[in-house]
């Protein structure tokens, strides 16, 4: 059987986005594994999403939105005692976001930082016959601040091994969540930066940014930070609007992105890049020539760019038939 399904790991929530008047807000569904979840159903990749959420008002919008787009949910996690998170995102003249804190809880926790360990051994039969369509496995570290969640992400990673699932890791830095967590706050940042650099050894694939580069491995060459990780994986190194450096199936390359004079928010952006690359890996095989690799991450990058067109993560996720119509306008 042809393995041609993924499996997204990590945190859903809601990313509150501040209007450009600075009058108000908007809220979004979004978080990494779930953004990434969504956009691959968009483009015609089944998707199954793997967290936990506040049994909450936020908490049903997302099912909705799951649902809508076909994504699996057999292994969600609804939580009484936590709430969905809220994130509070500020925007600079650019479009670029930055993370301003958290809305305060009624609860002592927020539901990603609870997904249980026990409630998916108690699913662990469907979750090994699930694997055996599952080609990749992709998560975040965000959830490493949280003991319990680091512990399931952990275990469901050793799971996808026995089947032969190849893991993806986005290392997504975001000191904000270990800052605010009750669980995680005092560890120090070279403390953090060491737990998380050590579940970077489990990558297949290793997507970052070039400032992630450059605090977890102080390079920013794909080809030295896969050398210093156990399982020597492919390296992708994103950067904004700049080139992307990669090192992939023993190839090294950069290629460039393009460009748009239209970019409102850039929320959710690299989600987008990361499931066009995974979609384009399961479609048109693993990549072993220098221009396969290239159109991959081209493919890729109007995947990100597209998102950035209009707000929010989820809702400008561009389907496989736009993805494609805007290459074919660059080649014409």
């Amino acid at each position: 059987m042809k393995k041609k399904k993924v499996i997204c790991i990590g945190e859903a929530l809601i990313d509150r986005i501040r209007n450009k008047s600075n009058q108000g807000f908007t809220d979004f569904l979004g978080g990494a594994p779930a953004n990434v979840a969504c956009a691959l159903r968009k483009l015609k990749i089944d998707s199954t999403f793997i967290g936990s959420l506040g049994n909450d008002d936020y908490g049903k919008k997302f099912i909705t939105q799951f649902d809508q787009l076909g994504v699996n949910l057999d292994f969600l996690q609804l939580d009484n005692d936590s709430s969905t998170r809220i994130v509070n995102i500020d925007r600079d003249q650019f479009g670029d976001r930055f993370f301003s804190g958290f809305e305060e809880s009624s609860h002592s926790c927020f539901a990603d930082e609870v997904l249980s360990k026990k409630l998916i051994e108690k699913e662990i039969l469907n979750l090994e016959k699930s694997f055996l369509e599952i080609k990749y496995l992709v998560t975040g570290t965000i959830l490493l601040s949280s003991p319990t969640s680091a512990e399931t992400i952990f275990f469901l990673v050793e799971q996808a091994n026995k089947f032969e699932v190849k893991i993806v890791i986005d290392l997504n830095w975001r000191e904000v969540f270990w800052d605010h967590s009750s669980l995680s706050s005092e560890i120090s940042k070279a403390a953090r930066v060491d737990l998380i650099k050590n579940f970077l050894n489990h990558a297949n694939v290793l997507k970052l940014a070039k400032e992630e580069a450059t605090l977890f491995f102080e390079d920013e060459n794909p080809l030295l930070i896969s050398q210093q990780l156990s399982n020597r994986p492919d390296v992708i190194i994103t950067d904004g609007k700049n080139p992307v450096l990669w090192h992939i199936n023993g190839l090294q390359g950069i290629t460039e992105t393009p460009t748009s004079q239209e970019i409102v928010d850039t929320t959710g952006a690299g989600d987008a890049f990361l499931a066009g690359l995974i979609s384009k890996f399961i479609s048109s095989g693993y990549p072993s020539k220098k221009p396969e690799i290239e159109n991959c991450i081209k493919f890729a990058n109007v995947c990100g760019l597209l998102t950035c067109l209009g707000e929010g993560a989820i809702e400008q996720q561009p389907d496989y038939e736009k993805v494609n119509k805007f290459l074919g306008s660059l080649i014409s």
